[in-house]
């Protein structure tokens, strides 16, 4: 089970990592963009698809760390003026209501990654690109931070500190 748990963290840092390379290479592509422009020539089309693409890429294979780690936004200001036994209990019913949410759409995900697949659809802008991998990080990603909301609801980390203001 240690490997299974080792092996599931290093995915999630992977994604991370990932995901802040492509926010790398978003700076990279909007400098060398305005670039070219500046200079009077036409940035390739490849350019600004690739930043959409990144855009994409970067939110849903980042998102499950954020979760992780609490670095996803939510607001204290109920949770610090409860009780304890109180505080516990709303943040556990809030992850268990984000694990369904998120559960739900990681269900939708796999069924539009799916569709794409099985209509063999295409995004047709600056190059044809299989819709199908655009699509596939919605259930991975979505199934990956309702598992990492789980945590919050069933193992001794609660995902709000009670502490208002505290973290800013």
């Amino acid at each position: 089970m240690r490997h299974v748990q080792r092996a599931y963290d290093g995915l999630l840092t992977l994604m991370a990592v990932t995901a802040g390379l492509l926010l790398v290479w978003l700076m990279v592509s909007i400098v060398l963009s305005v670039g070219l422009r500046n200079a009077g020539l036409q940035p390739w089309a490849w350019l600004f698809t690739s930043s959409e693409y990144a855009l994409l890429y970067m939110t849903m294979l980042g998102a499950p760390w954020l979760v992780r780690e609490k670095g996803h936004v939510h607001i204290e200001l109920l949770t610090a003026a409860l009780p304890g036994p109180a505080q516990r209990l709303v943040s556990r019913v809030v992850a268990a209501a984000c694990v369904l949410v998120s559960a739900l759409l990681a269900w939708k995900g796999a069924e539009l990654f799916l569709t794409n697949l099985a209509r063999n659809d295409f995004d047709v802008r600056a190059y044809y690109f299989p819709r199908a991998y655009l699509t596939v990080a919605f259930p991975i990603s979505f199934g990956f931070m309702a598992v990492e909301f789980a945590r919050f609801v069933v193992g001794p980390d609660l995902m709000h500190s009670g502490q208002a203001g505290v973290h800013e």
